[in-house]
């Protein structure tokens, strides 16, 4: 019996051996928050934009004639009056030579008429002619001087004409491509030969929308302040590389009507170009501060987590429970949203880590910092 005792003693005690101890709880999942804070947050619009020069002067013949040759450098730097072409002038030269002749005939022919009236003129006053002869003297001297002033002006129009075969520069500018060859034949309103274009200061021009105009001339409460915003107003160009021209460009001019086709309007800025930098046809990014939201809250994209169309964040309660919340996004401010509706200030959002969370879930906040796992950041 004592035997039967002992065994069923050791058996129990074998079993509260063999027991597991329960495991300890799971510390709590550590996320990176930002507090919601309001604050004066400037509005930035930025547009697709495209580089022109201005003027842009095509370079045409105004005479007809074979190009003899070119005087300019392609893609070089041109003064107004710099040549950069000529048309074969032997033509010109001649027909001005013949024009010279023409009037050097008629000046003779004046020159004789006029004696003539001066002779006639006391001799009819004494009767010895008759004042008929003196009638077709004074006729024939008005005749003459009248064909030496059609010579003459055709002698300036030769000489016009002969100007024509120097081709000049109308402007300042970065002269073009040529495109006609020596030895082509070029006519009045033929091939533009070259673009010589104006490229300090440079336009750009790009387009806003209708909603955008409206927004912004309603800010203002007088066209004086309106105006007076509008050329304080600074642009700022990013190119096709992702960086930012170093010069700041002002606003010029806002076309006469909206595009019926697309709704938009456009808008030329003026852009500075010592250094040549830009050039026509360049694309870029225009960007311009269009407003100021007061009051406003910015937390990371990241913290904001899209779901069919609508928007949510997980915020930290003080006992560091999570609860998610819908809001209403307004611009993107460089790498954050500005929250138009739904955080209130001193709201704890998480930053990092919302995928791991759910409501009330009890997490470890530690403060943002971009680019650091929630493991690394220091607790508040």
């Amino acid at each position: 019996m004592l035997l039967s005792l002992l065994s069923v003693a050791a058996f129990f005690l074998l079993l509260s051996g063999c027991k597991k101890k329960s495991p300890p709880p799971p510390p709590p999942l550590k996320v990176q928050i930002v507090t919601a804070v309001p604050q004066d947050v400037p509005i930035f619009q930025q547009w697709i934009g495209t580089l022109a020069g201005y003027p842009n002067a095509q370079i045409r013949a105004q005479a007809a004639g074979y190009l003899i040759k070119q005087d300019y450098l392609e893609g070089s730097e041109v003064k107004a009056g710099d040549l950069l072409f000529e048309i074969d002038p032997r033509p010109f030269q001649a027909a001005l030579d013949q024009s010279l002749g023409k009037l050097a005939q008629d000046q003779a022919l004046h020159g004789k008429t006029e004696l003539d009236v001066k002779r006639f003129t006391p001799l009819a006053r004494e009767q010895a002619i008759s004042q008929q002869e003196l009638d077709d003297a004074i006729q024939s001297n008005l005749a003459a001087l009248a064909a030496m002033q059609s010579d003459q002006a055709a002698v300036d129009t030769a000489r016009l004409n002969l100007s024509f075969c120097r081709i000049t520069s109308p402007i300042d500018g970065i002269a073009g491509i040529a495109q006609a060859q020596i030895g082509d034949l070029v006519n009045p309103g033929g091939v533009v030969l070259t673009t010589v274009s104006t490229t300090d200061p440079m336009r750009v021009y790009f387009s806003i929308s209708e909603q955008s105009y409206l927004a912004f001339f309603r800010q203002y409460g007088t066209a004086e302040a309106r105006l007076s915003h509008q050329d304080d107003l600074k642009l700022q160009l990013i190119l096709s590389d992702g960086t930012t021209y170093p010069y700041a460009g002002k606003w010029f001019f806002i076309d006469r009507q909206v595009d019926i086709n697309t709704g938009t309007l456009q808008v030329a800025g003026l852009f500075p170009n010592p250094e040549y930098l830009l050039r026509p046809g360049q694309y870029g990014m225009v960007r311009a501060q269009t407003s100021v939201r007061h009051g406003g809250i910015l937390i990371p994209q990241r913290a904001v987590t899209e779901l069919q169309g609508s928007y949510q964040v997980a915020v930290v309660d003080a006992q560091n429970k999570t609860h998610i919340k819908t809001v209403q996004v307004g611009d993107q401010v460089g790498n954050d949203w500005l929250i138009d509706k739904g955080l209130d200030p001193k709201d704890r959002v998480i930053a990092e880590g919302t995928q791991k969370v759910k409501e009330g879930t009890v997490v470890d906040p530690q403060p943002y910092a971009p680019g650091a796992k929630p493991s690394d950041a220091k607790k508040p």
